[in-house]
């Protein structure tokens, strides 16, 4: 396998520039830099031309050429260098970067790495003390900006790049005009991994979009549905029953739902096949959003979301409309036979190949069942037994064009939601017109 090392090049008056960075990379390599992929970083403060008037880059990229792979990062800001870079090393599929640079610009470079990168990524560092020039000329390093700087020129750089397709939202026509909501489809965003490409919503340590690049998909997410992002309360996923009933209590650790009756608050809940669920009571003026894969469906986390209505904010559960977003069907879903048999016991329906050793499983049938026998009316459940209205629940694995799924594209899956808000002014003919 090939790794990957990147040369920040500081020695900007060195008379042996090219000999130097050799050495370097021998140094580091311990062998033939053969199976190597070398980056030479160039940023904006680094003269390209030695004492002869030669052009460094170009010099460089020669006296390299007939000995490894050797790419030239040489961009206008050293954003879009580390960007640039973060696109080779992912479409290598490594993970571990050996850094040479100063000791001086070291935090500099770790600044970028914190906004452009995440845990999946190692960097071994190899500072310019450790090996010093031998050219015996003092590092022309200039001192490394604010992290405030940083962080705004990457977020103005991720804000410039263009989109991969259009924001597209899918809608449901049983949520009343007096809510604004939608279902996120995986087109329209900035990310560039096959499996996250390219409007995922969710960073982690195991996966390889960094946050920055997601708060950018959300911002063009939010300028599309009509949002402000830091209104965006997203649940905190532990795939459990937990509910947060905002306005009414502190916000837990970690949830899989949230209720409140509070307007201009944007609601939403993750899915890449599990189940992205919205509650609207349009008598009571209350909204919520739940995160259901099979564990939480189990747990009861709809039916614990239509009670935290309840409880909280005085729903009835008759008044509460249910929609269930784009989620692994039963078509693309198995689960062992043990498990398979706890749904089996909700209903023989949810089940349909249950004497099968992985049977297939229907979530969105138990969702179903479950919430009714909480007492929601069967005529305010909108999912994919609707079929005389525009279908909100499609299989997330069987559109790879459409849809993210942890089913389909393994670990480093994307993440899709779902939202929900009531406006802060302006729905009071709305929702008067709605009570009954």
């Amino acid at each position: 396998m090939s790794e990957v090392f990147i040369i920040d090049l500081i020695h900007c008056r060195c008379p042996q520039h090219s000999s130097c960075v050799e050495r370097q990379v021998k140094s580091v390599t311990g062998r033939s830099d053969v199976g190597f992929q070398i980056y030479l970083l160039f940023g904006p403060h680094v003269q390209r031309c030695n004492a002869n008037g030669e052009n460094k880059v170009s010099l460089l990229v020669t006296f390299f050429s007939q000995k490894t792979n050797v790419h030239v990062l040489d961009y206008t800001t050293v954003t879009e260098s580390w960007y640039r870079f973060k696109l080779a090393v992912d479409q290598l599929d490594l993970r571990t970067v050996r850094v040479f640079t100063s000791k001086n610009r070291r935090p500099m470079f770790e600044a970028y790495i914190e906004q452009l990168f995440t845990e999946v990524y190692t960097f071994e560092y190899i500072t310019s003390n450790d090996l010093p020039c031998p050219g015996h000329v003092q590092c022309d390093s200039p001192l490394a900006p604010p992290v405030s700087e940083i962080r705004e020129e990457v977020r103005s750089f991720l804000q410039q790049l263009p989109a991969k397709g259009d924001v597209t939202i899918l809608r449901s026509t049983f949520i009343s005009d007096c809510f604004s909501h939608g279902f996120t489809t995986r087109t329209g965003g900035i990310s560039s991994i096959s499996t996250l490409s390219s409007l995922n919503l969710f960073s982690s340590s195991r996966r390889r979009d960094p946050r920055t690049l997601v708060a950018e998909n959300i911002r063009r997410l939010a300028q599309k549905a009509g949002f402000y992002p830091r209104l965006l309360h997203l649940v905190k996923v532990n795939h459990s029953s937990d509910v947060w009933v905002m306005g009414k209590e502190e916000e837990p650790h970690d949830y899989d739902g949230i209720v409140t009756n509070q307007r201009g608050v944007v609601i939403a809940a993750p899915g890449a096949d599990c189940m992205p669920l919205l509650f609207t009571d349009p008598v009571a003026r209350v909204i919520g959003v739940a995160h259901a894969g099979w564990k939480g469906t189990l747990m009861g986390v709809a039916m614990a979301t239509v009670n935290a209505m309840v409880r909280g904010f005085g729903s009835r559960a008759c008044d509460v409309t249910v929609v269930i977003g784009p989620s692994v069907g039963a078509c693309c879903f198995t689960l062992e036979r043990e498990q398979a048999a706890d749904f089996y016991s909700i209903h023989p329906d949810c089940v349909p190949d249950m004497a099968e050793t992985r049977p297939h499983v229907n979530i969105r049938l138990a969702t179903r069942i479950l919430i009714q026998r909480e007492g929601v009316l069967p005529e305010r459940i909108h999912d994919d037994t609707v079929t005389d209205r525009p279908s909100v629940t499609l299989c997330t694995s069987c559109h790879p064009e459409a849809f993210f799924s942890h089913v389909r594209d393994g670990l480093d899956f994307g993440t899709q939601m779902g939202f929900l808000w009531m406006d802060e002014a302006g729905t009071t003919d709305c929702f008067s017109s709605s009570e009954h």
